[in-house]
């Protein structure tokens, strides 16, 4: 599925959108250049799932934990991971095969040990069609199993 955006409110209403039909277990994947607005759409999932604490990046943390939404909300940015075993030792586990939803910045880098049912979204801009221009591509492994 592509959904094309035009500004940051758009971007953050459609991941809002996402955040309010997500479902415990659910993992998405988030890929896109430095400035895409990965950031802005991920608020607007947290939104979405009903947190209303500030959501930034936790680009030096590793994962950021959210607990007060109608589900825990778990947001990686794995942009910094050296390897796989800094991953064990912050306990992702715990939170892919748990009963709330992930968001993984970066996630190609961790590519090995991420479930196979993620769903994954990418952003790109296109300045050729206006600076808030956005593409954004959903790729639900569900909606290719039911097209079989």
């Amino acid at each position: 599925m592509i959904i094309e955006t035009n500004s940051e409110k758009e971007t953050f209403e459609l991941g809002k959108k996402i955040g309010e039909n997500a479902k415990a277990g659910q993992i998405y994947t988030l890929t896109g250049d430095l400035g895409v607005g990965k950031t802005v759409f991920t608020q607007g999932l947290a939104a979405g799932l009903g947190i209303t604490e500030p959501v930034n990046s936790p680009t030096f943390t590793i994962v950021q934990m959210y607990e007060d939404g109608r589900l825990p909300f778990y947001h990686f940015d794995v942009y910094r991971i050296g390897d796989i075993e800094e991953m064990e030792e912050i306990g992702y586990e715990d939170c892919f095969y748990g009963e709330g939803v992930c968001l993984i910045e970066w996630a190609d880098l961790i590519q090995e040990i991420l479930p196979p049912d993620v769903i994954a979204i990418e952003i790109e801009k296109n300045l050729e069609k206006g600076f808030d221009y956005r593409k954004i591509t959903i790729s639900d492994p569900e909606e290719k199993k039911a097209q079989l």
